[in-house]
């Protein structure tokens, strides 16, 4: 069991989730609004996607420039962890040729999906660490192994740390080959992605099986999405890890109540407490996972 916990927050993240709720982070202002927030509910890491205006996901430079430049220049300290999975989803198309890619396609060179990372340079970026069915249609999120390991050497040329995000057990497989071969820094960080269809299923014997191939130095994260999102908490505290909650991953606080970012970090609070677990600091939690901290 992890007595002393960091809790990460996902505040908006990608998915069709803007007209679910009328108050879900949209714009920068609002993005580095809601990091804000759940700092001071009492999470040390913030994981960022951006959106236009009318909510649909971006892959623009200008719209995370001004998220980090709005965190940045708050009185509050939270670190940052910026998504590079955007620039992977691969609509297969479904007429006679599937090669006829379908309007759900963005796909970008695995350099300029990282290009937020390389120009604002967050203590952390996300790496997807596998090609998966994400979701239950047409689309297929693509990351191979050779521009993985393009991304791992440059993040850690520029002293951005990935987290490995894997959402099914070949995921985590390839990820502790990145640390093999040395293109992750000590400690590798990890995070157990569980319940989104077609990946890991939301189960302890599924977490369990990731954190049996994670490498032994490795620092890790997890999270379920929807109505699991607060038992995995506790399961992942308990199992020794470090839980995520967000918009990102749930809307709701109770049956039927949407929530705030800052509400389901708090409930996240309240149930490591009852625990008997302590939540650590950004500083904390910066010093346990020897980020670099880039002006």
């Amino acid at each position: 069991m992890n007595k002393k916990v960091f809790v990460s927050c996902a505040v908006t993240g990608s998915g069709d989730t803007a007209k679910k709720h009328p108050d879900l982070p949209k714009t920068p202002e609002q993005i580095a609004k809601a990091a804000i927030e759940a700092a001071k509910a009492g999470a040390a890491i913030a994981h960022i996607h951006v959106r236009e205006n009318d909510g649909k996901p971006s892959r623009r430079l200008e719209l995370y420039k001004e998220v980090v430049d709005r965190v940045r220049s708050s009185e509050t300290d939270v670190i940052l962890n910026l998504t590079t999975g955007m620039g992977g989803d691969l609509d297969i198309g479904q007429g006679s040729n599937p090669l006829e890619f379908g309007p759900l396609t963005d796909m970008a060179n695995v350099m300029e999906r990282i290009s937020n990372a390389e120009m604002l340079l967050p203590e952390i970026c996300t790496l997807d660490c596998g090609t998966l069915n994400f979701g239950d249609s047409s689309v297929i999120t693509v990351n191979t192994p050779n521009d993985l390991r393009k991304a791992a050497k440059k993040l850690k040329s520029i002293g951005v740390k990935p987290e490995i995000e894997a959402f099914d057990l070949g995921n985590m497989w390839f990820g502790s080959q990145l640390y093999k071969e040395g293109l992750l820094n000590d400690p590798p960080m990890f995070q157990l992605c569980l319940g989104i269809p077609w990946g890991a299923p939301a189960t302890p014997l599924a977490m369990q099986a990731m954190i049996d191939i994670m490498p032994k130095e490795a620092i890790w994260s997890g999270f379920a999405i929807s109505k699991n999102e607060m038992p995995y908490v506790a399961q992942t505290v308990v199992m020794g890890g470090n839980p995520r909650v967000g918009l990102e991953d749930n809307l709701y606080l109770s049956k039927g109540k949407l929530a705030t970012n800052a509400q389901l970090v708090e409930k996240a609070v309240r149930i490591i407490d009852d625990l008997g677990s302590s939540i650590m600091t950004p500083a904390e939690t910066r010093e346990k996972l020897k980020l670099t901290k880039h002006k």
